[in-house]
């Protein structure tokens, strides 16, 4: 088995009808594109592994070589890549859509996977005028939905959010979302693709015809009379020499923010594997004799055995640290720093 090492992945970019042409400042090579790219998934299946010892290789094929040493001692025996971060480009709304819990994708979605999806998203940019729809209002039974449907009028039913650079918002299962134009975010999510479409806004695709909708299955899976996600409040973690925060963690994964202008230092586990992801600045990260240049765009995978790296930023740097978190652990964690239960809530979710 290969010796784990710092590991460089490259992105796949998806086209998408709402996407962007010009995906700068992240991907300045990826302009003056003829198809707007909608998402760049930074750990796709099918994402090539750019260094280490299986460069050449893509991402789920590495990872059915990983030993525990790779992967972390409690992912020792799963079976796909856990962990789908991706980009988001959008120059037009997305569908009104809803993800079903897992237990019902492993009962009815078992050719898509069987898995359902959970989801966070962090806003890097945003104009003044970017906003999510992420929730039902208060009242808003399956009628009512239906009504607002058939008026074309399904957005007055949602909670509208403004975004702004460095927001977060969490997505469980169940809960009616869109996002509008204007931003640029960072989507964390348990890797899984299924996606019920709602409403389209009488969009059609390059052929004419209108996109696929799935308002049976949405229907089953919403949660009516429960309020759940939106925007919450990053939770501020001690760390010296650096802006380090919680955004939001679930028993799918856990992300933190980490801005920072001269060396820090990661301290790995064994029980889990790391993803670093740049959202600004440069530099290089150096571990044992290797010494990796990072720039802004880049996930790097950080093998759970690799011996605590150090990154040494060139320029300020600012980005997320993801994982498969053990809850009960962290959440004793964030204790042991002082927080108490009901702070953790707000950023911790079962």
């Amino acid at each position: 088995m290969a010796w784990p090492e710092l590991t460089r992945i490259d992105p796949v970019f998806r086209p998408r009808l709402w996407g962007a042409c010009t995906l700068a400042p992240l991907f300045p090579e990826q302009s003056g594109l003829a198809q707007p790219v909608g998402e760049a998934w930074l750990t796709a299946l099918d994402c090539r592994i750019a260094s280490g010892p299986y460069a050449g290789r893509d991402l789920q094929e590495a990872w059915q070589e990983m030993d525990p040493r790779w992967r972390g001692t409690r992912l020792a025996a799963a079976a796909q890549f856990p962990l789908l971060v991706k980009f988001l480009f959008p120059t037009d709304k997305l569908s009104i859509q809803v993800h079903p819990t897992d237990a019902y994708a492993a009962a009815y979605e078992q050719a898509a996977g069987g898995r359902g999806k959970t989801e966070m998203w962090h806003a890097l940019s945003a104009g003044p005028e970017a906003r999510v729809l992420v929730g039902l209002k208060p009242g808003a039974s399956k009628e009512k939905f239906l009504a607002a449907l058939a008026a074309h009028q399904l957005e007055d039913l949602l909670e509208s959010r403004s975004v702004h650079p460095g927001d977060t918002f969490f997505v469980p299962p169940g809960t009616p979302h869109t996002i509008g134009p204007g931003m640029i975010l960072c989507e964390v999510q348990e890797y899984s693709d299924l996606t019920y479409r709602v409403y389209d806004y009488g969009r059609v695709d390059d052929a004419g015809q209108p996109r696929e909708l799935h308002l049976e299955k949405a229907l089953a899976v919403m949660n009516f009379g429960k309020i759940a996600g939106g925007k919450i409040a990053l939770l501020p973690l001690p760390a010296r020499g650096m802006k380090k925060s919680l955004l939001a963690a679930c028993k799918y994964f856990a992300a933190e923010r980490w801005e920072f202008a001269q060396a820090a230092e990661l301290l790995t586990n064994q029980e889990h594997f790391n993803l670093l992801v740049i959202l600004s600045g440069s530099g290089e990260i150096n571990c044992r004799d290797a010494m990796e240049p990072y720039l802004r765009g880049q996930a790097w995978f950080l093998p759970a055995a690799l011996d605590s790296p150090r990154i040494i930023p060139a320029e300020p740097t600012t980005l997320l640290r993801i994982y498969v978190p053990d809850l009960p652990a962290l959440r004793n964690r964030l204790r042991d720093a002082g927080e108490n239960d009901a702070a953790i809530s707000t950023v911790v979710f079962e």
